[in-house]
């Protein structure tokens, strides 16, 4: 009967794509978050009294990676997809929006309300600003309700999606999530320009409040929803409750860890760049300040238009292994050009457009692939596990880096090739990682080249 219940509930269209809106919508307002001080880097590490915070590269280096600093070190992660697994969409989507609630507080009152001063001595890092120190504290909650939240919707999507249209949906909520990182990258500076530092950030706070209340919405219409249907808050079919002993049918895997290395490396070469791309645009191509942003916005501005296309591709035509491939060698091929000695803003905008491509192609055959390869009572856990992997690197390359540019830095002459280079090294073992899945699913028939859509 419960298994009736869910099949008549997801086939109700208007049902699941109102769904796919609201939380593509609060998961937008955390990625707005995630990036709206990566274009300040240019005005952190001017002196105060040119209204900067005396910041250095190997410190905003720190803050950048500070965000999978609780979820890597106290597996925070893991703990998440338990809870997910466990407690559902409802709680776990509530708790993650809280978290990045107060974690977004938490980085505005660091930089409105503390100085720079005085350096602390930190483990492992050295000596750093107690400013940085304190906005890295709360960027690093802010991340543990991030990726609770990403692993969460991510779910919530399979649920109303699976059989139907899921890789356009996970497009367009891909989307959705991009266009909060495109508008971070575009007026995160202009604001902090005119109206002062830590204007943006409470605009990001504001978009994290209002995402909570849009999540509150859609658990009050899931349990409406529940409650015509007969189903009742928590219950689930015996086939459906996670046990940890089914874990190992996941653990014992090899496409799964595969996913789980391509989204690693393609996104520890992809998101790390973004932190430091608007100082290149300033350092290399000699973009005007205000405008610093606006070309690698041009990145989540082409993938907002282009994950909703191939993730239709997808579900209708197949082929996913082979766009991972092609996404992770238009990634890595990026990456070295932009090592080069070229330095014509025209070949940075080409560059970031050709980026903007790969940036598309691979998320929206990676994420539908997923449930293609994990049990749907064990998907929560899995993601959990695939996203604790992917702060590894999202916390340690832009600290790496930090600290490569700190090295290369003479006055105010920035020499960014042997951090570009970094980049394009993590992009070629994507590229070797999303062939070994091409080659694996043709042996394991996992249907990561075969369409997402039932006809039947």
């Amino acid at each position: 009967m419960r298994e009736q219940v869910r099949e008549t509930i997801a086939t109700k269209a208007w049902a699941r794509w109102t769904v796919l809106a609201i939380v593509s919508f609060t998961m937008m307002a955390g990625y707005v978050v995630a990036k709206e001080m990566s274009p300040l880097q240019f005005m952190l590490e001017k002196a105060a009294g040119e209204g900067g915070m005396g910041w250095t590269s190997g410190e905003f280096g720190i803050f950048a990676g500070s965000r999978g600093f609780f979820n890597v070190f106290l597996l925070m992660l893991f703990v998440g997809g338990i809870i997910l697994d466990k407690m559902g969409v409802r709680f776990t989507g509530i708790l993650s929006c809280v978290l990045m609630l107060a974690g977004s507080a938490a980085v505005y009152g660091a930089i409105t309300y503390t100085s720079p001063d005085p350096m602390w001595s930190v483990p492992l890092l050295g000596t750093v600003k107690r400013q940085v120190v304190l906005a890295a504290l709360g960027f690093a909650f802010f991340g543990i309700g991030y990726e609770m939240c990403g692993i969460t919707v991510s779910k919530v999507v399979v649920r109303w999606f699976s059989g139907k249209e899921m890789a356009l949906a996970m497009g367009l909520q891909v989307s959705m999530a991009r266009l909060g990182t495109a508008l971070a990258l575009n007026f995160s500076l202009p604001i902090a320009l005119n109206w002062g530092l830590p204007r943006p950030l409470l605009i990001g706070l504001f978009c994290v409040g209002v995402g909570l209340i849009a999540y509150l919405y859609y658990c009050t219409m899931d349990r409406r929803l529940d409650k015509v249907q007969g189903k009742q808050d928590t219950a689930q079919a015996d086939d459906e409750k996670f046990h940890f002993s089914d874990m190992k049918i996941t653990i014992k895997n090899p496409g799964f860890w595969l996913i789980t290395l391509l989204c690693l490396f393609y996104y520890s070469a992809l998101y790390p760049f973004l932190d430091f791309a608007t100082k290149l645009m300033i350092s290399k191509y000699g973009v005007e300040a205000g405008l610093a942003g606006a070309i690698p916005s041009i990145l989540p501005y082409t993938s907002i238009v282009l994950t909703p296309l191939f993730g239709a591709w997808f579900d209708k035509k197949g082929y996913g292994a082979t766009m991972m491939v092609i996404g992770s060698v238009l990634l890595t091929i990026t990456l070295f050009v932009f090592a080069m000695p070229l330095n014509s803003s025209w070949i940075a905008v080409t560059l970031m457009c050709v980026l903007g491509i790969a940036f598309s192609l691979l998320p929206a055959a990676l994420w539908p692939a997923v449930p293609k390869i994990v049990p749907m009572k064990q998907l929560g856990t899995s993601y959990s596990i695939i996203y604790y992997i992917q702060n590894i690197g999202l916390m340690l390359i832009p600290v790496l880096i930090g600290k490569v540019l700190e090295k290369n830095t003479i006055g105010d002459q920035v020499d960014y090739t042997h951090s570009l280079i970094i980049f394009g090294v993590i992009g070629v073992c994507a590229i070797i990682t999303a062939t070994a899945l091409l080659w694996l699913d043709r042996r394991r028939h996992y249907g990561l080249e075969r369409p997402n859509i039932d006809k039947q």
